[in-house]
């Protein structure tokens, strides 16, 4: 049987994990957004978009097809 300690432990890693994922979905969604009002030819939002749905293929996408 786990102790509770390691499950509490577990438990606890879990979150932080989820909080700098969500932390680095967000930062890619504002970063795209951003960029893409300065430095592309298609409405911003429209990257922004594509990065909150798929945000590693988003920002490649966007890196590949969205900057001049």
């Amino acid at each position: 049987m786990i102790s509770p300690i390691l499950l509490q432990a577990g438990g606890a890693i879990a979150f932080l994990v989820g909080i700098l994922s969500l932390a680095v979905h967000v930062a890619i969604i504002y970063w795209v957004y951003t960029d893409a009002r300065t430095h592309s030819d298609q409405p911003a939002f429209l990257w922004a978009l594509v990065a909150f749905f798929a945000p590693l293929l988003g920002l490649l996408l966007y890196w590949l097809l969205g900057r001049n």
